[in-house]
């Protein structure tokens, strides 16, 4: 099989995490007979530096021409602590989102058992916790207009707006993945209090009836935000808005014991992008020291979704796991054993690839 990809390292660690990622990709492939052919792309503040864009025209029409997109991590202090910036890497980000149809954000949230001891959580509460995130990825306060400051800057406003032909396709294809998974399905909203988190319920109750074999039930946020920390084997597979999946997601990372460790997808009308949830961690930026197992996973997520490829899926995943069991990981996950290098632990799991 041909696989075309398109690249965007982005910023901070992005370069160092998918360097390695590539390098796992490319023993798969080698491994199972496929081609793989990929060209790289800018964005986020590296780009911002080169072209004054953050998501130029020619990246887009990069990820468009490919069948996948490995994307690394964007942001930068310079940003970060500059308010006042007009153009920002995190614009990027929600460029592409928008360009490229990327309205539904597949955020799977599993433990390790070597790193149960790293969540704050206790261990009988998150070991064999297993579910899956689904976020609207295109909608709500992030994309909703208008919005803006007034003129004198001492008020701030964003708009949440959803159709409802935004909210029916993210539900068709959560009950998609909860019929693969253990047909249960948790819609996530605040219809007590939004009018669009009304829309989303209502919509949701209509769409139910389509699904008999699926458990649906209906959580308010702030009760989901404490049920995933009290109870986090309750859920199969959660959906919600945009802003409540950005928030919730994060606070998941808690259960598997580093955010360093999770993958996602980011599925839509045309190119599907596939990246780890964490930052760009400039302080770690050439030392060669961060977590490329997120993107490693990410990778796998990568075979699975965008190329239906199951078995070099389980493989990276075996790898990783493997890399865990002998305590070849980074300085974060490390605990008192020796840390190993970012290109070390991708080493380490092309060899295991190899056999």
């Amino acid at each position: 099989m041909k696989l075309n990809i398109a690249v965007l390292p982005g910023d901070g660690i992005g370069p160092e995490i998918v360097g390695q990622a590539l390098t796992v990709a490319e023993a798969v492939c080698e491994k199972f007979g496929h081609e793989l052919t990929y060209k790289y792309g800018i964005v986020g503040a590296s780009a911002i530096d080169k072209v004054g864009n953050p998501y130029p025209e020619e990246t887009h029409e990069l990820c468009m021409a490919s069948d996948a997109v490995l994307f690394g991590a964007i942001g930068d202090p310079r940003f970060d602590n500059d308010p006042s910036a007009k153009v920002r890497p995190e614009q990027g980000l929600l460029a592409m989102r928008k360009k490229l149809g990327l309205y539904a954000n597949l955020r799977p949230v599993s433990t390790f058992p070597s790193l149960i001891h790293k969540s704050p959580l206790r261990a009988d509460l998150v070991e064999g916790a297993d579910f899956m995130c689904v976020r609207e990825l295109t909608g709500g306060l992030y994309f909703g207009r208008p919005q803006g400051r007034s003129e004198d800057g001492n008020t701030a406003y964003d708009t949440c707006v959803y159709t409802r032909e935004e909210v029916e396709r993210i539900l068709h294809l959560s009950y998609k993945y909860a019929r693969l998974r253990n047909k249960k399905l948790t819609v996530v909203d605040k219809a007590n209090v939004l009018a669009s988190s009304r829309l989303w319920r209502q919509v949701a109750q209509e769409i139910e009836k389509q699904y008999p074999d699926v458990e649906t039930e209906y959580m308010f946020v702030d009760n989901a935000a404490m049920q995933i920390i009290q109870w986090p084997k309750r859920f199969d597979v959660l959906v919600t808005e945009n802003l409540f999946g950005d928030i919730l997601t994060d606070e998941a990372s808690v259960i598997t014991g580093s955010l360093g460790m999770l993958p996602s997808a980011s599925i839509g009308i045309h190119t599907s992008v596939f990246e780890p949830i964490h930052g760009s961690y400039p302080q770690a930026a050439g030392k060669n020291i961060a977590n490329p197992l997120a993107t490693i996973l990410s990778v796998a997520m990568m075979f699975e979704y965008a190329f239906e490829l199951k078995e070099e899926g389980k493989l990276i995943r075996d790898a990783v796991d493997a890399s865990m069991d002998a305590r070849v990981v980074t300085e974060d996950i490390a605990l008192g054993d020796k840390p190993y290098s970012t290109s070390a632990v991708g080493e380490w799991i092309v060899n295991y690839i190899k056999g």
